[in-house]
């Protein structure tokens, strides 16, 4: 039965999100069980995507990308794919009316990343994290909306705002990473061999005004979805306090983490504040 075989398919998914990342993960188990599978099937996607430009270094990464991305736009055409991660994404795309122009943005951005390494202006920064982050927050607005155009477009800006800042919380956290493995630097104007304490500041600044208007969109989210998004938005914000105590040096040369037992702290006192009705 074919059930079974998209059963398997969401479970793919659900694994891929257990298995690289902690905080995404625990933050979508917040998430009301009606959504949950959906975003898992979205992650997954996504994360591949990333996988096949970041990490595939003995491989032709241009090959496989163009393979994924071809299979991609079949599973959406044929509403099927042998592949589970793309069978079950296709299915999330199907149910909540994902419109197309997101998809093709997103892997725009990740076919950049085979090629460019500096990103020298804003209009360039500003596609990028469009395509990479901005896009998958509204992804994820679709499910979370449950398909309400209305309430899509009155919450878009703030999701996309809240995918800015988890982005560039990553950028500056992956410093290191970006730089020595990767080769790349995203934000312009930006020497990170010389990062010092204004350019940080600058940064961080501009990561806290997106936060702030991403807020505003949190707590006007449905009640199946706020409670995870909420989780997912103190984690972020944690690690961007940390960022910003840390010297810019150690930044350079060291991946800032938050520890477990803070992630389930955070958690702890995310579950407060929402039972408490603080979130709003």
């Amino acid at each position: 039965m074919k059930t079974i075989f998209d059963d398997v398919s969401y479970d793919c998914s659900k694994v891929v999100t257990k298995s690289y990342s902690t905080s995404f993960s625990l933050a979508t188990k917040m998430l009301a069980p009606s959504i949950r599978a959906d975003i898992y099937n979205i992650y997954g996607f996504v994360r591949f995507a990333d996988e096949i430009v970041d990490t595939f270094h003995d491989y032709d990464k241009a090959k496989l990308f163009d393979a994924f991305e071809k299979d991609m736009e079949q599973a959406i055409e044929d509403k099927i794919s042998l592949n589970p991660i793309l069978n079950s994404f296709q299915y999330t795309y199907h149910k909540y009316d994902i419109p197309h122009h997101l998809v093709a943005s997103f892997m725009k951005s990740m076919r950049m990343d085979l090629t460019k390494k500096n990103y020298e202006n804003f209009d360039e920064y500003r596609e990028y994290i469009y395509g990479s982050a901005d896009v998958v927050g509204l992804m994820c607005l679709c499910v979370f909306v449950k398909g309400d155009k209305e309430k899509y477009e009155e919450l878009k800006e703030s999701a996309m705002a809240l995918g800015s800042a988890f982005q560039k919380v990553n950028f500056l956290r992956d410093l290191k990473a970006d730089y020595e493995d990767l080769n790349r630097t995203y934000f312009p104007n930006t020497n990170l061999l010389e990062l010092d304490e204004e350019s940080k500041r600058r940064i961080v600044n501009e990561i806290k005004a997106d936060f702030a208007l991403g807020y505003s969109g949190i707590v006007q989210l449905p009640e199946q979805a706020k409670f995870g998004v909420y989780t997912a938005y103190r984690y972020y914000k944690k690690l961007l306090q940390k960022l910003q105590s840390t010297p810019p040096l150690e930044i350079k040369n060291t991946r800032i983490r938050v520890p477990n037992y803070q992630k389930f702290g955070l958690l702890a006192q995310s579950y407060v504040n929402y039972k408490l009705q603080l979130v709003q």
